[in-house]
């Protein structure tokens, strides 16, 4: 879960304390989730690199979807990509690793 930019919390005690504790339940949830290495808790995973949106130099989005690649005795898996050229939407570059098949 993002957290509000600029978040309004209501003066009522009891509309206050509701908020709060749907707040800390899905940060806990988003915290266990990623420490557990849960894709589903990032907000930077896709299935491909960015072609929309602007980045800065360093970026990095997570691959939601790995699967195994290439030739055999040089197969690899995508892990995500990183943002080697800040822009709208920058130049990605694949973040491999190599399987050994």
């Amino acid at each position: 879960m993002k957290l509000q930019d600029n978040p309004y919390l209501p003066q009522d005690t009891k509309e206050l304390v509701r908020q709060l504790d749907s707040l800390w339940r899905g940060l806990a949830q988003q915290v266990n989730q990623l420490s557990e290495g849960s894709i589903v808790a990032t907000y930077n995973a896709a299935t491909a690199a960015p072609t929309t949106g602007t980045y800065a130099h360093g970026d990095y989005v997570r691959n939601a979807a790995p699967v195994e690649a290439g030739a055999a005795a040089s197969k690899y898996v995508v892990l995500g990509w990183t943002c080697v050229a800040a822009g709208t939407p920058g130049t990605w570059l694949q973040c491999r690793a190599l399987t050994g098949n």
